[in-house]
Order: structure tokens, then sequence, then C-alpha cells
């Protein structure tokens, strides 16, 4: 089995009306509930926004703020342990569907020291 992130940034559900976001959310956890149920969820959620991200650097000291590049890295977030390329398509495929947004899938490299 091969890990996946399945994601997207937080601007990729702006067209959502805000009454609508319920019936999203319901939709996104029936997937969750889902894959829960098919042994392939490790981890789902999204980036709390009223929580400032900092740095952290190898001597312990902290500084306010993020790589630049990352600054729009805040949305929601699935990790799978699927089967094939083929089978985490159809998960990311599933939650597109049900956030009503496209999802970006990135495969994790192979490190048996932690697993995958």
């Amino acid at each position: 089995m091969t890990r996946y992130l399945i994601s997207f940034p937080s601007g990729a559900m702006d067209h959502i009306p805000v009454e609508e976001m319920p019936a999203v959310g319901e939709a996104a956890h029936a997937v969750v509930r889902e894959a829960m149920d098919a042994g392939v969820l490790v981890f789902g959620g999204g980036l709390a926004a009223d929580v400032d991200p900092v740095m952290v650097a190898g001597d312990g000291t902290i500084t306010a703020g993020t790589y630049p590049q990352t600054t729009e890295f805040d949305g929601g977030f699935t990790i799978l342990d699927a089967p094939s390329r083929e089978a985490a398509l159809e998960w990311a495929a599933k939650l597109a569907a049900a956030c009503r947004c496209a999802q970006e899938i990135r495969e994790f490299g192979a490190d048996a020291a932690v697993g995958n």
C-alpha cells in the first residue's frame, strides 16, 4: 500500500454559498466514513484558519509566518493508504464531488522507517 496526500486550498471552496456549507460538510464526512470503513483512511482534516503558522528553526528559534510559497497552504487534507494510484484517484474524485472543488493528489515517498 502507498500513502497519498489529497488536498485543496481553502479558496477552492469560495464559490459555495454559506448556506450550503453544512451539506458540503456532511457529504465530505460521508466520504471520510466510507474511507474509514474501507480501511484506507490514515488522517483527514483542515488546518485551523484562526491559528497563525510559525517557523521553528533547528536551534529552536520561533519566527512568525511560513515559507513564502506556502502562504495559501491552508485548506483540507486527507491522507490515504491506498492499494494503487488508481484507487487513490477514485477517492480523490469522491472528495472532489463532496467538497465541490478539485483535489490535488500527491504520492508520499517510500520510507520503511515510518511505515510507508
